[in-house]
């Protein structure tokens, strides 16, 4: 392979112009002849600069509508002809095909157009063929080509050449070569993607997921793990779309945790009143609603304080004074809301630590979407769980019906439930959790725990019985015997929310009945595992 390769000739073909015109006028004054197509040769030319169009090289003007302009053997084989072959340096010579030493090419904006919302045939007409035929064109043959595709390689690339006296090495090329093969890689993803949705195709016979690095981490669940964090594309506001104000680098775990405890603060909207979350370990161990802000985040912390101390808060409305007051009174990991007042940063700049994220708006519970998990051999893909039951979508299955306050936080309880790991319960009372059981192999055991948390923090908080007391429980399924509802009641629920559906609903009903419970069937479950 050859080390150092003089840059003499350069292609540039981009479809996002920034940059393009310095970038030119740093490879005209090194003596780099400039070779391109269509819009970018425009760009140049109206910045002084001296530029050869494609169609002077190819004989061809362009055409269709631009789709073919770069599909001709004078482009490829400048890009993929070796040097150190004589019969391909043969052949170039032959044919009149002189080297290409450098493409630089970001493609149709595919991606930016299906996000716009843009119709079908807008979204065909933005598929770039040219492009990533000469991308993998240049990045087959980097042991003589470079090829850059993003922006950001634009400085990196000018280094290279000041530091090599207008060379590339072959340890810069084959880095590039890998960023352009991601690039293509991602990019036909997206295609493939989005013509399985526009085909309706639920579960195609290849599918392909790319992502575009946001975050080399420090390690991953564990010191021994490498980790990184990749972005998707999507504008769904959470930890990927957020603004970092202050603190500490995030970790796999805070990302993981807040992830977690801003999806769970999105399924209650501004107008459902000041509501938070906090998480630990990826699940809720106190979540509120109130008048104000700082209630909500109280009424949280008095669920489980032990768990919170070092979790993840989230906010659905901004982050004011009296809130910020009240979560800086403990460790907190992140903090992560909406909008931030200013005199609420003032308050966390003193927790120099503390991470405080700022959300473009709150997540859409009701948002479809992919959600992934990898499995040894494979991955498994499922539809976001978007799903939501409403009160006219409730049954009452017991002989008392419940009354206003129990709907209010039975309702509330099951917004909850599904985010808490499976099997899942919570007890919820005046719109806050007051217990939370979760991850257990046994649901009677998630029932004991909750309720025994419940009872923990009434002793703390000098409380005369535990706040399940008059409380409603949701499971996130069935109860598939009565032992566990008995449980929940022996802890003082009232009502009961549940999706039902066992082969004991019967014995399960009766059960409720004899012990003076109201009892809803939902009709949907939410395990999460």
């Amino acid at each position: 392979m050859t080390d150092l390769v003089p840059l003499r000739r350069a292609l540039l073909s981009v479809s996002d112009k920034t940059g393009l015109v310095e970038l030119g006028e740093a490879l005209a004054a090194r003596g780099v002849e400039l070779v391109s197509t269509g819009g970018t040769a425009r760009t140049l030319r109206e910045a002084g600069l001296a530029v050869r169009d494609v169609a002077d090289l190819t004989g061809y003007p362009e055409m269709m509508d631009g789709r073919v302009k770069t599909l001709h053997p004078v482009v490829h084989g400048a890009l993929l002809g070796r040097r150190d072959d004589e019969d391909h340096m043969g052949a170039m010579a032959t044919h009149g095909i002189r080297p290409i030493d450098l493409l630089v090419v970001n493609l149709y904006p595919f991606e930016e157009t299906v996000a716009k919302g843009a119709d079908h045939a807008t979204c065909i007409e933005n598929i770039d063929i040219g492009g990533p035929a000469m991308i993998r064109a240049a990045a087959k043959n980097h042991d003589a080509v470079g090829v850059v595709v993003d922006v950001a390689d634009y400085a990196p690339l000018l280094e290279e050449l000041k530091a090599n006296d207008g060379q590339t090495s072959l340890a810069f090329r084959q880095k590039l070569a890998l960023t352009a093969y991601g690039r293509t890689a991602a990019y036909d993803a997206a295609v493939s993607n989005w013509m399985a949705t526009a085909l309706d195709e639920p579960a195609p016979r290849r599918r392909t997921f790319a992502g575009t690095l946001s975050q080399t981490l420090r390690y991953g669940e564990n010191p021994h793990q490498q980790a990184a964090f990749y972005t998707d594309g999507t504008d769904r506001p959470g930890v990927a779309t957020a603004e970092q104000l202050q603190g500490k680098e995030l970790s796999y775990n805070n990302i993981n945790d807040t992830d977690a405890a801003f999806e769970l603060v999105s399924e209650f909207l501004p107008g459902d009143g000041p509501a938070c979350a906090i998480i630990k370990h990826a699940n809720p161990c106190g979540v509120a609603r109130a008048d104000t802000l700082r209630a909500a985040y109280r009424n949280a912390y008095d669920c489980d304080r032990t768990s919170a101390f070092g979790g993840i808060v989230a906010l659905n409305q901004p982050l004011d004074v009296e809130t910020a007051g009240e979560i800086t009174q403990i460790f907190t990991e992140v903090v992560i809301a909406p909008a931030v007042h200013y005199d609420a940063r003032d308050i966390f700049a003193k927790k120099k630590n503390l991470r405080l994220l700022l959300a473009p708006g709150l997540a859409n519970p009701a948002e479809a979407g992919l959600a992934l998990r990898q499995v040894s051999g494979g991955m498994l893909v499922q539809d976001r769980d978007n799903g939501h039951r409403h009160e006219s979508d409730l049954k009452v299955v017991t002989k008392r019906a419940p009354d206003a306050q129990e709907m209010a936080d039975m309702l509330f309880a099951w917004r909850v439930a599904k985010h808490v790991k499976s099997n899942a319960i919570v007890y919820a009372r005046g719109g806050a959790t007051v217990g939370i059981g979760a991850g257990q192999m046994s649901r009677v055991d998630s029932c004991r725990i909750a309720a025994r948390k419940s009872a923990d923090m009434a002793e703390a908080l000098g409380l005369a019985e535990a706040p399940t007391k008059g409380s409603a429980v949701a499971s996130d399924a069935f109860f598939p015997f009565p032992d566990g509802l008995l449980t929940a009641a022996e802890a003082g629920a009232t009502a009961v929310i549940q999706p039902g559906g066992s082969m004991r609903d019967d014995e399960v009903i009766a059960a409720a009945d004899e012990a003076g419970l109201a009892m809803i069937f939902t009709g949907m479950r939410h395990f999460r595992h």
